[in-house]
């Protein structure tokens, strides 16, 4: 399935890349999407901190995701 992947501020630094479409097994979970990232770029691990949202919805890292779905990987804001 695919999935297609939005990243904001450090996230979008660290990978260079505003956005990715990710193909994943059917039945993968937010979790996955993270552990790929991981694999696939070495800096996204100096993301320690984050929201994210499926479909615009705050949600947590064991939500199973469907084909077509987007995750949205935000950082806390910072800035004065």
């Amino acid at each position: 399935m695919t999935i297609f992947v939005k990243l904001f501020a450090l996230g979008r630094e660290l990978i260079g890349k505003n956005e990715l479409n990710l193909q994943l097994e059917s039945g993968a979970t937010v979790q996955d999407v993270l552990d790929q990232l991981g694999r696939d770029y070495q800096d996204f691990g100096r993301l320690s901190s984050f929201m994210i949202a499926v479909n615009m919805e705050y949600t947590e890292t064991n939500h199973v995701l469907k084909d077509g779905d987007e995750v949205a990987i935000i950082p806390p804001v910072s800035g004065g």
